[in-house]
C-alpha cells in the first residue's frame, strides 16, 4: 500500500526538484511525496530560528503533527563569504519587500538577486566565493527527528545567465564546472551536485530505515 510522505512546502520548484532526487526511494518503498498544498489549514509556521537546521525542523514537526503522516523538510540558502554568510536563512526575503507583498516568486526572486548583485558589484572575482546550503530533516510522529546537511562550492558571476531553476541559480557557478551557472545546468545535473541533491541523498539512506514498513 502506497504511504504518503508530506513535504514542507508550497514551492512547486522544491517539490518537482525533489520528486526527482528521491524517485529511486520512492519507488523501492512504495511512497508518494505530496506537498503541504494537499492539506488545506495546515499550519503556516513562520521561520523563527536562525540556522537551516532549526528552520527545517520547525517546518517538518510542525506538518507532522498537523497530518500524522512522515514529513520532510528543508530550508536552504546562499551563503557569500564576503557578506561573513549572508545571506544565509534570509536568501529567500533579502529583497525585503522590494518586489511587493503580494509578488510571485518568480519576480521576488528577480528582486533578490539584483540586489545581492548591486551589493557586490565592485568585489573582483578572486572574492567573489559562494556556498548554497540545505539542512533536511524528516519527522515522523513518535520518533525523533532526523538531519542531513549539503552543501555545494562555487562562486558569483556577475549578471545572470540560464533559465533554468530558481532563486539564486542564474548567478552560482559551481565549482565542479566553472563554465556554466546552476540555471544553465540540466536538472540531472543540477540534482548530481546540488546542495538539495546532497542532503536529501543522505535523508534517503534514514528512509530506507524508517520508512521501509
Amino acid at each position: 500500500m502506497t504511504r504518503q510522505v508530506v513535504l514542507a512546502t508550497l514551492n512547486e520548484h522544491k517539490v518537482y526538484e525533489l520528486n526527482q532526487i528521491l524517485a529511486k526511494v520512492v519507488a523501492d518503498l512504495d511512497l508518494e511525496i505530496v506537498s503541504a498544498a494537499a492539506f488545506p489549514g495546515v499550519p503556516d509556521v513562520r521561520e523563527t530560528e536562525v540556522t537551516f537546521a532549526g528552520n527545517a525542523r520547525l517546518k517538518a514537526e510542525a506538518l507532522a503533527a498537523a497530518t500524522g503522516l512522515p514529513a520532510l523538510a528543508d530550508d536552504s540558502g546562499l551563503a557569500v563569504s564576503v557578506l561573513g554568510g549572508c545571506p544565509g536563512v534570509f536568501s529567500a526575503r533579502w529583497s525585503g519587500t522590494r518586489a511587493g507583498l503580494a509578488a510571485p516568486r518568480t519576480a521576488k526572486d528577480r528582486a533578490n538577486v539584483t540586489l545581492l548583485l548591486e551589493q557586490l558589484a565592485d568585489v573582483p572575482a578572486q572574492h567573489r566565493g559562494a556556498a548554497f546550503v540545505c539542512a533536511a530533516v524528516l519527522a515522523i510522529p513518535g520518533e525523533e527527528i532526523a538531519t542531513c546537511e549539503g552543501r555545494v562550492e562555487g562562486r558569483l558571476a556577475y549578471g545572470p545567465r540560464g533559465s533554468n531553476g530558481f532563486g539564486y541559480d542564474p548567478i552560482f557557478v559551481p565549482d565542479a564546472d566553472p563554465t556554466r551557472t546552476l540555471a544553465e545546468f540540466t536538472d540531472a545535473e543540477k540534482n548530481a551536485i546540488s546542495h538539495r541533491g546532497n542532503a536529501f541523498r543522505s535523508m534517503e539512506l534514514i528512509m530506507r530505515e524508517r520508512l521501509a514498513n
